[in-house]
């Protein structure tokens, strides 16, 4: 048996709040890789962010060791995310690994994204294994869930391991199955060294971290790495595996995963999707790399303070290092100054980015209202032009037509929501295509719907109609022509180009007042009346004010004649007046009432 033979690369799919990290924990503990008082929940999600929501951002790798049959072999796992907006972080993990365990929660069964990332993982050709997880619920329906996954997936009912990540009840039988039916990696050991990058960080200390899946050859420390795409080359510093914490070894070897300490201070150097060799081997093809993200949402970033740009790019370079689908281009706006347009999956991308620059860069941040990338055709020019900003919108006499992305959407949910959802659907401009039944009581809707309706809170809506139940997928597959236009949001008098959004002409009334009422609720009194308006063009669609704060200027008073009071009041009046004549005044406008609106 080769060294080769004894590995297995695999990782855990499934969708959001499954079990994965739950399972993940359950793997280590059962293999001793971790010791006992060191044991914690969800062991893997290493940021506090993760911790706090209880859900997984970020692909985390891990090395474990496991005697079967007086065999020992090496089992490099990793846990990947499982919210829509982070399956480029699944795909990444699908390309590094051989077998893939599909995770099913027995008491909610195939939810969307286990469908979509399924679909990922059969794209790869690799190892399914069946899991049924959390058996030990009083509501787990196993006999129901079991002939889901037969249906999805065409497998026996013996392939599928009923399990318990909460107990540790048939993990030990789970392992035997991923040493018994994952294939181990058929790279050549003598051959040129390549290794896929598929995740990396910076680290101030020692530069450029690449996380690697060693496809042929060799990677020994103090070896001269070159990197492909880039044409980097540098001395590697150090090698090893994560179990889960970093441990050196002499090389990484043909098929295994580890990390690549690279010394690169220049984040450029070492990309997401790059083949790594060594700087020696002249003649080697680069390994299929990732096929870049497109972006569905896009948003303003601007730091508060004008002079944090340079900290804020610094901040978005690193970010992007941890992050391949994050995409970003400068931007200067009149109101905000120099920022960042950026690209994100979707909306739960964008808060998760926006936190983790306010906590690891401590920046304070105005974060514009997001919008999708629409195909703008100009009167006497055919040449499609793409716009990402309401402010980049011309003038409506101008444009011949503006095309929208639409979107296949797939809605799994219980059958007695099916109406709800349907009329909800149909409010956001959905168009209905057909209904499957996966089994007694569930049903996937599929419909095309714009990408602009999905991306701020349908998700959010279509969980609280469905009381958590429905879960979604969708994927963008054409543009479509739209009837477009550009809302204005002035605050007293003066447009704030940060709330600046597209609607379609027959919502702009309904749109303008959402905002409206939400900035009323959020911007502070101040000692003038502050107009809130939303416009089209030069036309004013909603409006409403925020009444003065009044000051008691009769505090002072303790008894005497009536008109020492009148006197006070008229003389507040006055100066009311003069303060309305004087022209009005500047209003700072809190982060939390953008961050109101972004949220409708």
């Amino acid at each position: 048996m080769t060294p080769q033979d004894r590995i297995r690369n695999f990782c855990i799919i499934a969708h959001i709040d499954h079990g994965k990290s739950t399972l993940a924990d359950r793997l280590l503990e059962k293999t001793g890789s971790i010791d006992k008082r060191l044991m914690k929940e969800q062991l893997l999600d290493q940021m506090d962010i993760e911790r706090e929501r209880g859900i997984t951002i970020k692909l985390a790798p891990v090395r474990m060791k496991y005697v079967k049959d007086g065999k020992e072999y090496v089992l490099n796992l990793i846990d990947t995310p499982g919210h829509i907006d982070f399956n480029y972080e699944v795909s990444r993990s699908l390309a590094a690994v051989e077998g893939a365990i599909l995770l099913v929660d027995a008491t909610q069964g195939v939810q969307a994204q286990t469908l979509a990332n399924l679909y990922l993982a059969l794209d790869q050709n690799l190892d399914i294994i069946p899991v049924l997880n959390k058996i030990d619920l009083p509501n787990a329906d196993v006999p129901a869930r079991t002939k889901e996954i037969i249906n999805l997936i065409g497998c026996k009912e013996d392939d599928i391991i009923a399990v318990s990540a909460k107990t540790g009840e048939n993990v030990e039988k789970l392992l035997d199955r991923i040493v018994g039916v994952v294939t181990c990696p058929n790279g050549k050991e003598t051959g040129s060294t390549r290794a896929l990058v598929f995740d990396s960080y910076y680290d101030d200390y020692k530069g450029v971290v690449a996380y690697v899946r060693v496809v042929d050859g060799v990677l020994r420390k103090r070896d001269r790495l070159k990197m492909m795409a880039s044409k980097t080359t540098t001395e590697i510093l150090d090698v090893g595996a994560l179990v889960p914490k970093f441990l050196s070894t002499d090389a990484l070897e043909t098929g295994q995963i580890g990390y690549v300490v690279t010394g690169l201070k220049e984040i450029e150097g070492c990309r997401v999707g790059d083949t790594m060799t060594l700087a020696s081997v002249t003649q080697v093809e680069a390994l299929p790399g990732y096929k870049e993200v497109n972006p569905m949402v896009f948003a303003g970033i601007f730091p508060q303070e004008g002079g944090n740009f340079e900290e804020l790019r610094d901040a978005m370079e690193r970010l992007k290092l941890n992050d391949a689908s994050l995409s970003y281009e400068p931007e200067q706006s009149p109101a905000l100054g120099f920022g960042f347009r950026a690209g994100f999956l979707g909306m739960l991308h964008l808060e998760i980015l926006k936190e983790r620059l306010e906590r690891e860069f401590q920046l304070s941040l105005v974060v514009t209202v997001p919008s999708v990338a629409y195909h703008i055709y100009e009167r006497g020019i055919q040449q499609q032009k793409v716009i990402k900003s309401p402010i980049d919108l011309p003038d409506a006499g101008h444009v011949d037509r503006i095309e929208e992305p639409w979107a296949h959407l797939d809605v799994i949910t219980p059958v007695e929501y099916i109406g709800g959802i349907m009329t909800f659907a149909q409010e956001r401009h959905g168009v209905y295509k057909n209904t499957e039944y996966l089994s007694e009581g569930r049903a996937i809707l599929k419909y095309e719907i714009p990408l602009s309706s999905l991306i701020v809170d349908f998700y959010d809506k279509l969980k609280s109609m469905s009381s958590g139940y429905a879960s979604m997928n969708y994927n963008v597959f054409e543009y479509r022509p739209a009837d477009i236009i550009r809302l204005d949001i002035l605050v007293a008098e003066d447009p704030v180009e940060a709330l600046s959004t597209f609607s379609y002409r027959d919502d702009a009334h309904m749109l303008g007042k959402r905002i409206i009422h939400s900035l009323k609720e959020s911007i502070p009194k101040q000692q003038f009346v502050i107009k809130l308006q939303a416009a089209v063009g030069g036309k004013v669609v909603a409006g409403d004010k925020i009444s003065a704060l009044r000051k008691d200027v009769t505090a002072k008073l303790y008894g005497g004649d009536v008109t020492r009071k009148r006197k006070l009041l008229e003389k507040q009046k006055k100066g009311k007046k003069k303060m309305m004549e004087l022209g009005k005044g500047k209003v700072h406008i809190p982060s939390e009432a953008y961050l109101n609106v972004l949220k409708r």
